[in-house]
């Protein structure tokens, strides 16, 4: 489940996993925290590839011990699905390596608000000033990486992250991907519908 920051990744994987008994998350944001920006590829493609060898995973990220973060990344045999959320899940390096990739396609403007406000409601970097520099920061690493790889032309599913005129409560607009050059009309006349 890949996507930009704050295009509703982890809102979407919620209702996945709510809807699929077992399911199972490996959240990006935890497999790389505290590591450089956009500089973990190595440990994504080493967590699937034993997550696909052993069928289960039992990981402490290398900057957790060293920042004194305490558990582990743990995914247990027999999930029935295990869904890679987050920001460079689809990355070129790990295309081998997951049966589904799924690109949640949001406007720049919405996915910066709804960021913005999720960092300052949680308090994840700090008080409102700080969420917005890292904000920044952040997005001058993730965009760079975005254009780079690209991920949205190996997906096989495109989602909407926002509520498209037409749609009812709990349902999403999707489309068969991959979305190229040639796809930039992404609406409710290209997409179906689903409940999740």
């Amino acid at each position: 489940m890949d996507g930009r920051s704050g295009a509703g990744k982890t809102t979407i994987t919620s209702r996945l996993v709510a809807a699929i008994p077992g399911a199972q998350v490996l959240r990006i944001d935890d497999l790389d925290w505290n590591e450089p920006l956009f500089e973990w590829d190595h440990l994504l493609v080493a967590a699937l590839t034993d997550l696909r060898r052993d069928g289960a995973l039992a990981l402490i990220p290398p900057a957790w011990r060293s920042h004194g973060r305490d558990g582990s990344l743990t995914i247990t045999t027999g999930a029935p699905l295990v869904i890679v959320e987050g920001t460079g899940s689809g990355m070129r390096a790990v295309a081998d390596l997951v049966d589904l990739h799924i690109w949640v396609q949001t406007d720049d403007d919405v996915a910066q608000k709804r960021g913005i406000a999720r960092d300052i409601r949680e308090g994840t970097n700090g008080d409102a000033n700080e969420s917005v520099q890292f904000w920044h920061r952040w997005m001058s690493h993730e965009r760079p990486f975005l254009a780079a790889d690209r991920p949205w032309e190996r997906a096989r599913l495109i989602v909407s992250g926002e509520a498209l005129p037409g749609l009812a409560d709990g349902e999403v607009a999707w489309a068969e991907g991959p979305l190229l050059e040639s796809r930039r009309d992404f609406g409710p006349d290209s997409s179906r519908r689903s409940n999740a």
